[in-house]
């Protein structure tokens, strides 16, 4: 279904019944990544799982890390939703990490996958092959990963959500990084996925399922 946040329409789906939780994809992605999480979830909780702008079925519209961050608080105040759990991945971490620095009040929990606070936040190896991507193209997702976040140390010591902070051990994010972001965050817990990178054990749904179910 649709729904017009900051004059941009945005495509999620819905399921389930009980409190709220939102799922945010990475960059490139769509609310499919999530999908059979979202059924194991939704017998405990009414699910949302959201294309952010300029993805999936959402609204073509500038992008960067703020306005979708922005997005995901209009909505939740469109759906009249007092709090929210919030489970994001690589992007959808950033701006899961944004929106409880701006709007701590409004988030139950957080879990934050694969998140970085900066460009340089990335391993050396990955930020040499991002940087000869993003010098070959116009694509606004890619320019945004070039020039965001930049989010302070100090800003994450105003998260009060209990976190979950996850990263592979063969992250592409540099360990230092997630070390830092987990270090933080006042009431933060860090688990490091043995034997995975950026995304196998959030694309291996069950493998998520059970990283985070004693969690949340």
């Amino acid at each position: 279904m649709f729904i017009t946040v900051n004059q941009v329409q945005l495509y999620y789906v819905k399921s389930g019944h009980g409190p709220a939780l939102i799922l945010l994809h990475g960059n490139g992605e769509n609310h499919h990544l999530f999908d059979q999480l979202r059924r194991e979830l939704s017998t405990r909780y009414t699910v949302y799982a959201l294309d952010s702008r300029r993805h999936g079925l959402s609204q073509e519209a500038p992008v960067s890390y703020n306005l979708m961050m922005h997005d995901v608080a209009a909505f939740i105040r469109r759906l009249q939703l007092e709090r929210a759990t919030v489970l994001g991945f690589s992007d959808g971490g950033i701006v899961a990490l944004l929106l409880a620095i701006h709007y701590p009040t409004r988030i139950n929990k957080l879990v934050v996958a694969g998140a970085n606070l900066t460009p340089q936040g990335l391993r050396r190896s990955a930020r040499a092959l991002f940087a000869v991507s993003a010098n070959m193209s116009h694509d606004p997702l890619i320019q945004m990963m070039r020039n965001e976040p930049n989010i302070s140390l100090r800003a994450l010591k105003r998260i009060q959500a209990p976190t979950l902070v996850l990263a592979g051990s063969r992250d592409l994010i540099d360990r230092k990084e997630t070390l830092r972001i987990a270090a933080n965050i006042p009431n933060a817990t860090l688990t490091i996925v043995p034997h995975a990178n950026h995304s196998s054990y959030i694309r291996d749904n069950a493998q998520l399922l059970h990283l985070v179910q004693g969690f949340l």
